[in-house]
């Protein structure tokens, strides 16, 4: 290992810390606070396979029983840990124009014991597998992005077996909630608990959702959500008008090529498009249809429902609607780098545990990139002249 990798261990390390001494309140003894940052430093360091025993060895302990103690028998509350880490994040990352990014992901797993675990759709594997599926808010700004909250979603074939649900230590109280209704009660726990955002997007699977729209708008959240070839919306001419009627005849100069985000073989570029929709509504607020079309298969077409300020540009929703990538590059990077997808605990509040203190240590290091790359920005910006700076003292 070179200078410049211990370097990079010792920031990591220290930012972990910092983080740490966000929620260490959360534990009453000396051992599971330790255990949690030592579990962190596991999670990021480089090890093949992260496990109880990995982890523990990498912690400096005999065997996995702190860990398993900490994830599964020590008594502390996984969202009091998350709110800290939350707040962290806003401290470091806060924007007013930041974007709320709803979507779930999937974690594949074997038999029939782990909480929520069924054969069901995961987008991960892009097939129907014996999986977890947990639903996640992602917080995106110019300067970086992380996830700041998570629900594992429970299926009714486990919401309908109340003795299967106490085996796996889901309270009584915990109910069938829809990913919807998941993605709802995170938004609004958003808005409530007054963490500085500007904008809401999530993908189809969530932005169909009319009731959820309303909800927003109702709140006066804007918002650019997916939504599927078949939905309708209220236009002059109709009541239920479907969004893939309104574009066929419009004129080529109403298209327009844009990127609306950096991929991994470059700028994802589409033709965009928008109509206005429900006319006789407050004058400072629009609501617009966006259909976005692939360059060389235009018949493959997507469409977006916004609501924004009047003065909102086509290339300003196009930002909003690209940003969704962000919390695919989150998921991508907490799992390669931060473990998220690596555990072996099965009960409910387990879950919850092992993603928040993933959550926590992929908070630490997207803090730590951004204070780098504000660090490099301001050396290689040439300095501003004293003279243009400031006003003329004889003006």
């Amino acid at each position: 290992m070179g200078g410049d990798d211990f370097a990079d261990v010792r920031l990591w390390a220290g930012e972990l810390s910092v983080v740490h001494g966000r929620f260490v309140h959360r534990f009453n003894r000396e051992e599971p606070r330790q255990s949690a940052l030592g579990y962190m430093r596991g999670l990021i360091a480089p090890l093949e396979r992260k496990n109880g025993w990995t982890l523990a060895e990498e912690a400096g302990h005999a065997g996995p029983d702190r860990i398993h103690r900490l994830l599964n028998r020590i008594e502390w509350d996984a969202d009091e840990v998350l709110d800290d880490v939350r707040d962290y994040v806003v401290e470091h990352l806060g924007d007013r124009k930041a974007v709320l990014i709803i979507d779930d992901t999937g974690f594949l797993k074997k038999g029939t014991r782990s909480a929520g675990v069924q054969r069901q759709y995961s987008g991960t594997a892009g097939r129907t597998e014996n999986s977890q599926i947990g639903v996640f808010l992602a917080y995106a700004t110019h300067r970086g992005r992380t996830l700041i909250d998570r629900r594992l979603y429970l299926p009714t074939s486990w919401t309908d077996d109340r003795d299967r649900c106490r085996q796996a230590g889901i309270d009584d109280s915990v109910a069938f909630a829809t990913k919807v209704a998941i993605a709802r009660a995170m938004v609004r726990r958003a808005i409530t608990d007054g963490i500085p955002f500007g904008w809401v997007t999530a993908d189809a699977a969530y932005g169909y959702s009319k009731g959820w729209r309303f909800e927003l708008e109702q709140a006066d959240v804007f918002h650019v959500m997916a939504t599927t070839r078949h939905d309708t919306v209220v236009t002059r001419w109709s009541i239920d008008h479907p969004v893939h009627d309104l574009f066929p005849g419009l004129p080529r100069q109403k298209w327009q090529r844009r990127s609306c985000s950096q991929g991994a073989h470059g700028p994802r570029v589409y033709d965009w498009a928008r109509v206005e929709v429900r006319p006789w509504h407050r004058e400072d607020r629009r609501h617009w249809v966006i259909a976005r079309r692939s360059v060389r298969r235009p018949e493959e077409i997507s469409y977006y429902i916004a609501y924004c300020p009047a003065d909102t540009t086509l290339d300003e929703l196009i930002s909003i609607a690209g940003s969704r990538w962000a919390v695919e590059e989150c998921f991508q990077s907490a799992k390669q780098e931060c473990g998220l997808d690596d555990y072996q605990v099965r009960r409910y509040p387990g879950w919850h545990r092992h993603i928040t203190l993933a959550m926590a240590a992929h908070a630490a290091l997207t803090v730590l990139r951004a204070r780098t790359l504000d660090t490099e920005k301001a050396e290689t910006d040439p300095p501003r002249s004293s003279t243009s700076a400031s006003p003329r003292s004889d003006a």
